[in-house]
């Protein structure tokens, strides 16, 4: 293996293997944001009023509280997915990336965390109140 030119240095060690099932992570995420954003447009037209009791009662549902959650999940994921791609091709410094991804980690499942608390929160005690 040869240490003077670019391809000399890389050449023998292979691929890291994860490139293509993050590509496809981001892929299956954005058709799940796709069709759960569509379903939540219209099943909010849908509704006869906008009104706060109309909208808690509805998400109440849980038959709506499961796919608003999933829909949370989703784009929380999808969005960590492409921060970090984001992040891995800008951020050169090892130590300033490491702590950028701990940062996005910590904002996506704690983004997801709280939306979920919130539509629980909605479904289990918002029709009674």
């Amino acid at each position: 293996m040869g240490t003077g030119t670019g391809i000399g240095r890389v050449r023998g060690l292979g691929s890291a293997h994860h490139g293509a099932h993050h590509w496809l992570a981001q892929r299956y995420t954005a058709i799940g944001n796709l069709l759960l954003v569509l379903w939540l447009i219209f099943n909010l037209l849908t509704l006869p009023g906008l009104d706060y009791t109309s909208v808690v009662e509805w998400i109440a549902n849980p038959l709506v509280a499961v796919p608003m959650m999933l829909m949370i999940v989703s784009v929380f994921w999808h969005l960590r997915l492409g921060m970090q791609v984001m992040l891995e091709d800008y951020v050169h410094d090892k130590g300033l990336s490491f702590f950028s991804i701990l940062a996005l980690n910590f904002y996506a499942i704690g983004g997801a965390a709280a939306g979920i608390f919130a539509i629980a929160k909605i479904a289990f005690t918002g029709a009674a109140s």
